[in-house]
């Protein structure tokens, strides 16, 4: 592999910056004018490229069609006051993109390559990072099998990509969430750990009926007697019980957010109680039934924190204090918004600049 990070940049004939609405942005619909390409062939990567942001050609039989090698990353980069742009601790992702790769049999993206052409892509395309403080770009670093083979063995070749979108907020309002006390999302041994297409598209179904039901979202168990819970559909879960936060440990079936990390070192910072443990599906439902549990939210790059103001469970509904009675979920999210935007000291060097 070449150790330049200088790519070959193919610009777009017109941007199509004007088309967007930026004060009517919804998650996940508009893109921005470039992408970045690079090829793992012949047991190295190839020189990449920024290209026009367009569709991609492959062969019926694609690898990753039909044997799911596929592993993804979600991260944010944020304009501040003075204009600049800056992606929020991206190196956190860029290892854990890697911990994906190797569980998924897939070659090992080199720094220069993903925070490289990173950085890069969004230089480009820096006028589409959006300057309201509900707005943000998100980046979307993934890499897929690209083999023409039939046959149940690693692939050969891969692709690796990023897309920006210019984004707003994932919710709009605090959720109402479902305790999944019959499907699983993952299991020792299992997939969990890594960021893999096929963990969402098995995760779709149940999430289906509990839409059904009013909710919108899932609070996983664990898979074995569904007596823990692990973590949400999009993001890390946390509780506050008797003052103290508390939330899942990682491992096998529950993924390292970045999000959730910041959350929990801003926490100890401050001096908060801090727990990271298995959390009972018993010990939440009695201490909302006891008023002892103050606080829900889900953390994670899309939401950053999502406030859960309902949880079902076996047909009864637990209803939390109201938002405007909550201490440390809005404190914690501004002071993220306030690091992520340069209203405050980096002091933990969080960001990086392009």
């Amino acid at each position: 592999m070449t150790e330049t990070t200088e790519f070959d940049v193919r610009k777009i004939a017109k941007s199509r910056l004007s088309e967007v609405d930026f004060s009517n942005l919804a998650f996940g619909k508009h893109f921005a004018d470039h992408m970045f390409v690079a090829e793992f062939k012949n047991g190295e990567w190839q020189k990449a490229q920024i290209q026009p942001y367009e569709p991609i050609s492959m062969f019926p039989a694609n690898a990753a069609l039909h044997y799911g090698q596929s592993i993804f990353e979600g991260l944010k980069a944020f304009k501040n006051q003075e204009g600049e742009v800056a992606i929020f601790r991206p190196y956190e992702n860029f290892k854990r993109f890697n911990i994906s790769a190797a569980r998924m049999c897939m070659p090992q993206v080199p720094e220069e390559i993903f925070i490289g052409g990173m950085t890069e892509l969004i230089n480009l395309d820096r006028n589409w990072v959006p300057a309201d403080n509900d707005s943000s770009l998100y980046i979307r670093p993934f890499m897929f099998a690209s083999d023409e083979f039939l046959g149940v063995k690693p692939s050969e070749g891969y692709k690796f990509m990023i897309f920006c979108c210019p984004v707003g907020a994932y919710y709009n309002a605090p959720v109402k969430v479902k305790i999944e006390n019959h499907y699983t999302r993952a299991s020792i041994g299992g997939t969990g750990v890594a960021k893999c297409a096929g963990n969402y598209a098995a995760s779709l179904y149940p999430a289906q009926q509990a839409m059904k039901q009013g909710f919108q979202q899932l609070l996983w168990t664990d898979a074995v007697e569904h007596k823990y819970i692990e973590e949400s559909g999009t993001m890390n879960v946390m509780f506050i019980i008797d003052n103290t936060l508390i939330t899942a440990p990682t491992g096998d079936t529950i993924l390292d957010g970045v999000t959730r990390k910041s959350v929990l070192t801003i926490a100890r910072d401050w001096g908060m109680k801090v727990e990271e443990r298995r959390v009972g599906v018993a010990e939440v439902i009695e201490a909302a039934q006891k008023g002892t549990l103050t606080e829900a939210f889900g953390a994670g790059t899309a939401a950053t924190i999502a406030n859960i103001i309902e949880i079902g469970y076996e047909d009864k509904i637990y209803r939390l204090p109201e938002i405007e009675k909550r201490t440390f979920s809005p404190k914690v999210f501004q002071e993220l918004e306030n690091i992520k935007r340069g209203k405050v000291a980096d002091t933990r060097e969080w960001m990086l600049k392009v």
